[in-house]
């Protein structure tokens, strides 16, 4: 088997946001038959790279003796002499765990991998184009177009042989090595504190955790599919399904407090009296995203990253952003991540949090709204006056 990826990629659109991640095209074939496989990943880390090799595995329907690979981080450390390559510690044991041998090809030299350049080749100069002109929200949606443009061309007749890739590759198969009884899992392991919201954060999505677990560190182990929380004494705390897109939230309601709102610092009250030190705009930006999740614990650190730009920026470049986005009716965090920066050029050295603007950055500071409250202030300024009467009478 010999197995690449394609120079040519294609966009992944994320419904909500808008924004746009690459899919790049995993492509493997067996050299007898000419039997194409491709997959189309989101991601090319090492776990991604171990799933669809063990996809193409599957696909052929056995094991072949040899694989031959490009030297892509992801399967090879170092190949200097071509001689003594040293291999990915995870890929290796892939190929142990396969009963297989890994075999990368010399650098820069594409002749040793002909077979999947060849097909590399054809793919791009053929029905990538049909599925570059169409749009793609999903990954399962994408695989599903280009699997089934794979049948067709696996089933097509060669043009210089009398039969296609599938008649050969049946021939093929059975010079295959049985599967394994169990896939090989590649295992992530991370630490993370929970937060405030109740989550832990691994590899750009949040996952719930009982409410015991606040603000402790647990210990995370996660496959393709499964994402493990436990504890640092090893009790198992939850599993969950693993995130399918980037941003995504695994909550778990039943598992947080019943007053998980009041539960500590971070709630609903605490970010509008944040952001209504900056301004009415700030303010109504704030509550419109804690509305715009199922469970307003989710949008908490939306919350914190809209806030934070006054580190950098100005209060009144952050006010003036949150204006736009009012009025644009477009009230995301990534919606304010992308224009502050422009906001604050047009303010010039008035929207960035320099010497000349921290005290106006810093002298805020949180009030109840009931200090708001009008008949509180005439009363208090009654007192003021009747103090000033007296004094002036003396």
């Amino acid at each position: 088997m010999e197995v690449d990826f394609a120079g040519k990629t294609f966009d992944l659109i994320n419904r909500l946001t808008g924004e746009i991640t690459p899919i790049v095209v995993f492509v493997a074939i067996l050299p007898y038959s000419q039997y194409i496989y491709a997959e189309g990943m989101e991601s090319t880390k090492e776990m991604q790279w171990i799933e669809v090799n063990n996809n193409a595995l599957e696909a052929f329907g056995g094991v072949p003796a040899i694989v031959v690979c490009d030297n892509c981080k992801q399967a090879v450390i170092a190949n200097k002499d071509w001689i003594q390559p040293e291999l990915n510690q995870d890929h290796a044991e892939w190929a142990e765990h396969n009963h297989t041998v890994i075999l990368p090809a010399k650098v820069w030299k594409p002749r040793f991998k002909s077979s999947v350049e060849n097909a590399v080749g054809i793919l791009e100069k053929g029905f990538f184009h049909d599925l570059e002109e169409r749009r793609y929200f999903s990954l399962e949606q994408f695989n599903k177009d280009l699997w089934e443009k794979l049948e067709e061309l696996n089933d097509d007749p060669f043009k210089k042989k009398e039969h296609c890739r599938s008649y050969y590759w049946a021939e093929e198969k059975e010079d295959l090595m049985t599967l394994p009884s169990t896939r090989y899992h590649y295992m992530e392991r991370a630490t993370a504190k929970v937060s405030s919201d109740f989550h832990v954060r691994f590899d750009n999505a949040h996952y719930s955790v009982d409410k015991a677990y606040l603000h402790k560190k647990v210990v995370i182990r996660a496959t393709a599919s499964v994402v493990k929380i436990f504890s640092f004494e090893g009790e198992l705390i939850i599993e969950w399904p693993r995130a399918t897109y980037r941003g995504e939230w695994k909550t778990d309601s039943n598992r947080l407090p019943k007053n998980y709102e009041d539960f500590s610092e971070w709630n609903s009250t605490y970010f509008i009296r944040k952001a209504s030190t900056v301004g009415s705009n700030t303010t109504e930006v704030i509550k419109r995203i804690q509305k715009s999740r199922k469970l307003e614990v989710q949008t908490y650190r939306l919350c914190v990253g809209v806030l934070g730009f006054t580190k950098k920026y100005s209060r009144l470049a952050l006010e003036e952003c949150c204006r736009r986005a009012l009025a644009a009716e477009i009230t995301t965090y990534t919606y304010i991540k992308n224009t502050i920066g422009a906001v604050a050029e047009e303010l010039g050295t008035e929207g960035y949090n320099t010497e000349k603007n921290k005290k106006r950055n810093e002298g805020s500071y949180i009030m109840d709204s009931s200090y708001s409250d009008i008949e509180k202030l005439l009363n208090r300024s009654r007192i003021l006056a009747d103090q000033s009467g007296k004094e002036a009478q003396r």
